[in-house]
């Protein structure tokens, strides 16, 4: 889970493995795989970095080495 806040403030956790797809509208919008879409405070570069301590903490993504490929580079 990542913690994410609405645009009113409240925060609430997100389940990251059902996350799909991240966009800026230019709010943050985090579409879940049934179709169910969050509008957040969070920029989309932030709730990226959560997500990406999320998964190395869940041990599916391993730490890369200097040097390796990142986003596709």
């Amino acid at each position: 889970m990542i913690s994410v806040t609405r645009l009113n403030g409240k925060s609430f956790s997100l389940n990251a493995l059902y996350i799909e797809t991240i966009e800026s509208f230019p709010d943050t919008t985090i579409t879940l795989s049934n179709g169910k879409k969050y509008i957040v405070r969070e920029s989309e570069e932030e709730v990226r970095k959560r997500l990406e301590e999320f998964y190395r903490r869940v041990h599916v993504l391993g730490k890369m080495e200097q040097g390796e490929m990142k986003n596709g580079d």
